[in-house]
């Protein structure tokens, strides 16, 4: 913005006495503003702020450098302006102090910063962590802007500040991770103020929105029979329609009606302070990280909302780390009309001419060449804004575990209570609590949800109704009796329950157990005997004495199997239906329905007395059988495959009381280990948390000591130079000049000679291998004639073997006299920079 002339500042500042009224009007609004007092709710803070070790804060947070000075004056400069231009707004937020009560410029207290986490790369992690982490303090008054805004590293560390700090620790985040994003001064409703959920409904009560799925269509065969004519009176069902749209549209009447009563019950009083209750939140626009739109984000709880939301009233003044802009639009209507185009002069004031000009400014044309270099001239006096003061943003480990202020934190909504707790706070693993009530006053519950991590028995959530006592558990895969979920009212066997497992875990493929005091139903999944449903009646307990024990047991009086089709058998024969009507010794078979048959083949047996104490074993008859057949064309079933057939049914029979005992053994065991599980919890620790497993920390420790003492053994190998040549001097303690030139001359001397000891050994290993090549060369020539091909390819072989290894040797030979002088010379400059020849050398 441009500074103004002198003549007008004294034109304009010119006093009437209605302005005079307007002043006194406002000073006696002010005076009653300042006497409404705020109530803080549980999620407020009211202690006083911890005071700052000013000896341990880097000193850019205690001093400001001659830029920040010059952005100080020029943030001052603008703030002069805008009251003479705008004296009925309020103040802007410009320079406010920081925690050590110096002022800096509120660009310059972001810290765009991408920290190592996840979570954090993206806006809404970054605003639920922020919400989380931190704790609100309110604005005094609230109508007023904060005298102090703390850097977002003293925030953080205290977990603690107003809206504006918060928005201030939001906004380096969603800058470091890419986002274009800004902080928004400005008014908003007193809920927003004030963090008041308790007429909101709980997000994790509403119902996900979850896609439909079309049924595939029934194909459309060609020939079918054609459905019966409907003899349905037309008129009568017209009548019908019309009654039930009538009674539809009553009953939706009757429910908004309640819903408006019960809206007008819980609607709060009118604020006295609407629209004048500051607030900071973050603006994100779009185009960065692929955000199609712009939309707001309330750092308070996390949450997005549209920029026409009704919830913001107004807005002052945005900024990021770059510039600042004023907002010249009208707020009479809230956000609905505003547009965040900050190019726009017309409609925003920035306070640096930087980035935004480019954004306005009209191409240059060739007629024009003054112009042009005026604006080169500008373009070199354009100021940039100052580096941030703040120092790096750093967020431990610990502090991301423990995500909330003393490990927990406690939020109210309608009906409902949230509480969330940071994992392995609690002994039990219980990480988020939510508690329903039935009543506004959150006094009677309604049922209790819980959700745990880290559990050993894998328990992920609980809910218990309190008006039924009904629990229901949800299960982590990895337990050993495959348990996914279990409804229960106690804990006690034989009573009502439902138990879903992990079918593809366990070996009988069982997917649900359903129980009650006399049934029990258990559905299977991909058995290798098609069974996928077996339903089980029992009658009162009796006593039963087995190995010499007396024991309560249900007996069994009907039991019933379904089995799906095997296909590599026919229908006729492959079993659909199985009924053990113990109490009446009877079975039931019933086959798979054949293609084109309306009728399915069934076999009915009793079964045959036992022997008793006076009484034989009753004999077989085809009496005993009865059944239909579909096809009369077959083959009816001997007397002997009858009887083989009810042999195997009774064993059969037996084979499935036994797997009914186990299912029931079962349900007593998980019922007994879920009483201790809950007794006595155990949390499970990575491998990869040093911090909790002692294992990993000592293998840790273990690590850094190896690596210790290995650099410790390199630092040992590495020997002096001077170490030999200071031995023959006696090891002086202190080096004359003479010693020094010595113990130089001496190691130049020895590493001469290592040197001409090398080449040597290097020549002479090729004049032996070049002499024993001439040998055999020789030989060669007297003995060529009489030797066999075998011979010859040996010969051959071992010239190009020594004649290879001769090259090696030349080559090794020029390449060390290429690099010997220049090896010579580094040692000469080492020594000539050696901590104890350097002062006598140099």
């Amino acid at each position: 913005m441009e500074v103004l002339p002198e003549e007008d500042f004294e034109e304009d500042v010119t006093v009437t006495d209605d302005e005079d009224d307007d002043e006194e009007s406002a000073r006696n609004l002010e005076s009653s503003l300042s006497n409404i007092r705020i109530t803080p709710t549980v999620t407020h803070i009211t202690k006083p702020r911890p005071r700052v070790a000013l000896s341990k804060c880097p000193s850019s947070y205690k001093e400001n450098s001659s830029q920040e000075k010059l952005m100080l004056a020029m943030a001052e400069n603008f703030r002069q302006q805008y009251v003479l231009l705008y004296p009925d707004r309020k103040a802007l937020l410009l320079c406010p102090v920081n925690e050590c009560g110096v002022q800096k410029f509120v660009s310059t207290t972001l810290r765009s910063t991408l920290l190592p986490y996840p979570e954090l790369y993206d806006w809404e992690g970054c605003a639920s962590f922020v919400a989380d982490y931190l704790s609100l303090e309110l604005l005094d008054p609230p109508f007023e802007l904060p005298k102090q805004l703390s850097s977002p590293t003293w925030v953080l560390q205290t977990q603690r500040g107003t809206c504006f700090d918060f928005s201030i620790v939001l906004c380096s985040l969603l800058l470091g991770a890419g986002y274009n994003a800004y902080c928004v001064s400005g008014y908003a409703t007193k809920e927003m103020c004030l963090l008041d959920q308790s007429r909101q409904e709980c997000p994790l009560l509403q119902p996900q929105i979850q896609d439909k799925i079309e049924e595939p269509k029934k194909p459309i065969k060609k020939y079918s029979v054609k459905p019966p004519r409907d003899l349905q009176s037309n008129f009568e069902r017209r009548q019908e329609e019309k009654e039930q749209a009538e009674a539809e549209a009553a009953a939706l009447k009757k429910q908004l009606d309640a819903e408006r009563l019960q809206k007008e019950r819980e609607r709060p009083p009118p604020d006295p302070l609407r629209g004048l209750r500051v607030h900071c939140w973050v603006l994100l626009l779009a185009g960065n990280r692929e955000i199609p739109e712009n939309f707001f984000i309330d750092p308070l709880t996390g949450k997005s909302y549209s920029t026409t939301n009704e919830n913001f009233l107004g807005i002052e003044s945005v900024w990021n780390h770059q510039n600042y802009w004023v907002n010249k639009q009208d707020c009479t209507l809230g956000c609905n009309e505003m547009t965040f185009d900050l190019g726009d002069l017309s409609k925003w004031e920035y306070v640096l001419c930087g980035q935004s000009l480019s954004i306005i400014s009209e191409p240059k044309t060739l007629e024009e060449p003054e112009d042009e270099e005026e604006e080169e001239m500008d373009e070199l006096k354009v100021f940039e804004m100052p580096p941030s003061w703040v120092t790096t943003i750093n967020i431990s480990p610990a502090d991301m575990e423990m995500r909330y202020p003393g490990g927990m934190k406690v939020i109210e909504y309608r009906k409902a209570k949230l509480e969330k707790f940071a994992p392995y706070l609690l002994k039990d693993g219980l990480v988020t609590k939510l508690t329903t009530y039935k009543d506004l006053d959150c006094t009677q519950a309604s049922t209790i949800k819980e959700w745990f991590k880290h559990r050993s028995d894998h328990l992920d959530e609980r809910e218990l109704h309190t008006d039924s006592n009904e629990t229901t558990e949800h299960f982590r895969p990895g337990r050993s009796d495959a348990l996914k979920y279990h409804r229960y009212l106690t804990l006690v066997p034989e009573t009502e329950r439902q138990m879903d497992f992990y079918s593809h875990i366990r070996t009988d493929g069982l997917a649900r157990r359903i129980e009650k005091p006399f049934e029990m139903t258990e559905t299977f999944e991909d058995r290798t005997d098609f069974l996928f449903y077996r339903h089980a009646v029992y009658g009162k307990q009796i006593k039963v004495i087995r190995a010499g024990e007396a024991l309560e047991q249900r007996p069994l009086q009907r039991v019933e199997e379904h089995f799906h089709r095997d296909h590599s058998k026919p229908a006729s024969k492959d079993v659909a239906e199985r009924i053990f009507m113990v109490s009446d010794r009877r079975i039931q078979v019933t086959f798979h329905l054949e293609d084109e048959r309306i009728i399915p083949a069934w076999l009915n047996f009793i079964k045959p007395k036992e022997a008793a104490d006076s009484q034989k074993a009753q004999a077989f008859t085809p009496q005993m059988v009865s059944g239909f057949q579909v096809d009369p064309s077959t083959k009816p079933y001997t007397n002997l495959q009858l009887y083989e057939m009810l042999v195997e049914l009774m064993k059969e029979e037996e084979n499935v009381e036994l797997c009914i005992r186990d299912s029931e053994k079962e349900v007593r065991s998980i019922l007994s280990s879920r009483e201790k599980e809950d007794s006595y919890t155990d949390l499970q620790i990575s491998i990869y948390n040093p911090t909790r497993n002692e294992t990993a920390r000592l293998h840790m420790e273990e690590k850094e000591r190896m690596a210790k003492e290995k650099k410790q053994r390199q630092k040992e190998k590495e020997l002096d130079l001077l170490a030999p040549s200071q031995v023959r001097l006696g090891l002086p303690e202190v080096l004359t000049r003479q010693d020094a030139l010595q113990l130089r001359t001496d190691c130049l001397n020895e590493f001469k000679q290592q040197l001409f000891n090398k080449a040597s050994l290097i020549q002479s290993r090729m004049e032996k291998e070049t002499e024993e090549l001439q040998k055999k060369q020789q030989w060669y020539q007297k003995n060529y004639l009489t030797m066999s091909n075998e011979d010859e390819d040996d010969y051959l072989a071992y010239c190009s073997d020594a004649m290879f290894r001769i090259h090696v040797l030349k080559m090794r030979l020029i390449r060390h006299k290429e690099r010997a002088p220049q090896k010579y010379l580094a040692l000469e400059e080492k020594l000539k920079r050696h901590p104890r020849l350097a002062s006598h050398l140099l």
